[in-house]
């Protein structure tokens, strides 16, 4: 990889501490298998972390619980970026220059690589081009989570990619104080953020889950979590293909199929 040019552009940058939180706690949770089953010092990569290194720092925190010998790389195209982190540096945790070739020592492949708002500052055209050169830097039972938050993590999807295609669609939400689960739509990720129109898959999903929620309405006395959870089994029960399951939706988290939400 020495002295070859990043792939991507410099994206805007913006972050804040704990923003990307419902992403990791569902790495750490049921995608922790890919982990655990990894040879040694797995290597995980928080690719595109913006101007300031907190979220790498973060994972590397929250994913050591999962292997102690976890190696984070926070990974920039911006070298100025990446020497504003470098102090941060520590045994487990790194950053490097790179885009979306992922460039490691050694031509290692990470076990995960994490780009949240990145691709939503492309062109949809771009996405699967991207996806692609990614996954193929994989490890075995490797994955691209492919993200898109607000600016303080209330409301959040991913997309998670692997070298066979995208899998499955994420979407979670900051459950206190939530109107109705289908505002996470301004937060779709570039490869669905222009499909929630009529007609197309993941507007359907979005409406069907607004519509359980109006359905659930009465529950909002117990509190908004066992709304979302009647909301959630509505969703199953009409044959949508949720992949997890309350334990999850208490969280307020929901995971589909992608089959079932992919543009049309």
């Amino acid at each position: 990889m020495a002295g070859q040019r990043p792939e991507g552009v410099i994206t805007r940058g913006t972050t804040n501490p704990n923003r990307l939180r419902r992403c990791d706690r569902w790495l750490a949770g049921p995608q922790a298998w890919r982990l655990r089953r990894a040879g040694p010092a797995p290597v995980v990569v928080d690719l595109g972390y913006g101007a300031s290194p907190v979220t790498a720092v973060e994972l590397s925190d929250r994913l050591l619980r999962v292997r102690p010998d976890l190696q984070v790389v926070g990974i920039e195209i911006d070298p100025d970026r990446v020497a504003a982190a470098r102090p941060l540096q520590r045994p487990g945790l790194r950053f490097a220059r790179g885009g979306f070739e992922v460039p490691l020592p050694g031509g290692a492949r990470p076990v995960v690589v994490r780009a949240f708002n990145v691709l939503r500052q492309y062109d949809e055209a771009e996405v699967p081009g991207a996806w692609e050169r990614t996954t193929g830097r994989l490890a075995p039972d490797g994955m691209l989570v492919d993200g898109t938050c607000d600016e303080l993590g209330r409301l959040a999807t991913w997309v998670a990619v692997t070298a066979d295609g995208p899998q499955s669609l994420s979407l979670a939400w900051r459950l206190r104080g939530l109107e109705r689960p289908g505002v996470v739509a301004e937060r779709l990720p570039k490869a669905l953020i222009h499909r929630n129109v009529p007609g197309e898959h993941v507007h359907a999903l979005l409406t069907a889950l607004d519509d359980a929620w109006v359905r659930h309405a009465p529950l909002a006395s117990y509190g908004v979590r066992q709304r979302f959870l009647g909301a959630a089994r509505s969703l199953r029960e009409a044959g949508w293909p949720l992949l997890d399951g309350p334990s999850r939706w208490r969280l307020g988290e929901l995971t589909v199929a992608w089959d079932c939400v992919a543009p049309r």
